[in-house]
């Protein structure tokens, strides 16, 4: 296929993190704490962010919330890194383009879009493509992104679904759940040309997407150690690491039950537990910290710490927390 132009800018290849809410202990979003955690994401060498996220419990954010929310990440950021976040929240398509428009006049440079608001589980491809197709024509040059959110339900958009749609040339983020290898190759292949990039959400197949064209990761597993995501990122390649890339690999892959278990609050537990100081209240019910996943958290923490020992990765979390606040 011959290269295809587009008015929006390519996101970065390598790590993009599903930022999470600090909250006060009162419930209000904590916008000091969100500052600081930009800040940790960046010193650990995110290549973008994406507010407004379910990590964020975006669904537990008001409107105005999730406007602030996104306002403040860009306005903190101010151009270090570019920041995307969610733009769709339900209702008729109109609707949806209508919010699409006020998340991008806050800065960001590309409006996500959530597959499962836009079709019902019991709808084809066809419906999705025309709401889709609807929901492009409405909201001018913004820039646009999926994500395959398991939240109202996981709708994946395959590589037909993907053909079809960019040729709008306004589709260049995609934060792939799919969990199939396979898929991952047929969807970087007919995205090639456009200004489009791929970020795997899924540990298990990481430093797969990555050798296969993946412009990086999207995963929630940068919320507990966001160094070693940035050094699979950046080393996947690297023909003198690759016993240390299988190495990390397989921690991914047995760390995967742990880092999903009352999530986001283990997350946020993690982050205290490295010496962020951030409160472990959550908005969504996402069942309750045990004394076992405490305890079992802390056994992950030891095992990140003996990994970047030997890897030779130093603490982001030193680093931040010796630096004076931006």
């Amino acid at each position: 296929m011959s290269s295809v132009t587009s008015s929006a800018a390519s996101l970065p290849q390598g790590f993009i993190p599903v930022m999470l809410t600090p909250f006060l202990e009162t419930g209000e979003v904590d916008y000091e704490g969100l500052k600081a955690l930009t800040d940790l994401y960046l010193e650990a060498g995110a290549a973008g962010l994406f507010a407004n996220c379910l990590s964020s419990e975006m669904y537990e954010l008001s409107v105005e919330e999730r406007l602030k929310v996104t306002r403040t990440v860009v306005e903190h950021t101010a151009g270090r890194v570019p920041v995307v976040a969610t733009g769709t929240f339900g209702g008729p398509i109109p609707e949806q383009a209508q919010f699409v428009k006020r998340i991008y006049e806050t800065g960001v440079q590309a409006v996500i879009v959530i597959t499962g608001l836009l079709a019902g589980e019991d709808e084809s491809d066809e419906v999705f493509i025309q709401r889709a197709k609807e929901l492009i024509s409405l909201t001018s040059e913004v820039p646009l992104g999926f994500y395959e959110c398991p939240v109202p339900y996981k709708r994946l958009i395959g590589s037909e679904v993907l053909a079809e749609l960019l040729p709008s040339n306004r589709i260049i983020y995609h934060k792939d759940t799919c969990l199939d290898i396979e898929e991952v190759i047929r969807r970087i292949k007919v995205a090639e040309g456009y200004r489009f990039g791929l970020y795997d959400a899924y540990m298990v197949n990481a430093t797969a997407s990555l050798k296969a064209g993946a412009a990086g990761l999207s995963c929630i597993q940068g919320n507990i150690y966001p160094e070693l995501i940035v050094w699979i990122c950046n080393n996947y390649n690297n023909a003198e690491r690759q016993e240390d890339v299988k190495t990390l690999q397989a921690f991914f892959v047995e760390s995967m039950d742990i880092v999903h278990s009352a999530y986001p609050i283990i997350a946020k537990y993690c982050l205290q537990k490295r010496g962020f100081p951030i409160s472990t209240y959550t908005r969504r019910d996402v069942g309750e910290l045990t004394a076992d996943l405490q305890e079992r958290a802390d056994q992950l923490l030891d095992e990140v710490d003996r990994i970047q020992a030997t890897l030779g990765i130093s603490s982001v979390f030193k680093k931040t927390l010796e630096a004076p606040l931006k």
